[in-house]
């Protein structure tokens, strides 16, 4: 898994705690560029630390998952080799 700091983190904490969101409104609350928050949500999309909500599968609507939620209160491990394995829910820190 190869993330991007601070802004994949920045993202999942946007989304954290129930919210669902879209990118142009993450864009907006991160002061980043749309189309970089658009490239990173498919990223996190393939990770399994977002889901799309919607009735389409094209849908712009954003959510964290459980993994998701994982990595957010994991994010000082990031890089080390536990990790991935506290984003799976495989072990405890």
């Amino acid at each position: 898994m190869r993330l991007t700091r601070p802004t994949d983190f920045d993202i999942l904490a946007a989304l954290s705690g129930g919210k669902r969101d879209v990118a142009v409104n993450i864009a907006e609350r991160l002061d980043r560029d749309r189309a970089y928050i658009n490239t990173r949500l498919p990223a996190l999309l393939d990770y399994g630390l977002v889901v799309r909500i919607g009735p389409g599968d094209r849908s712009g609507l954003y959510e964290i998952t459980a993994s998701g939620e994982r990595a957010l209160a994991h994010r000082e491990q990031y890089g080390s080799a536990e990790f991935e394995a506290l984003v799976r829910g495989e072990t405890e820190w």
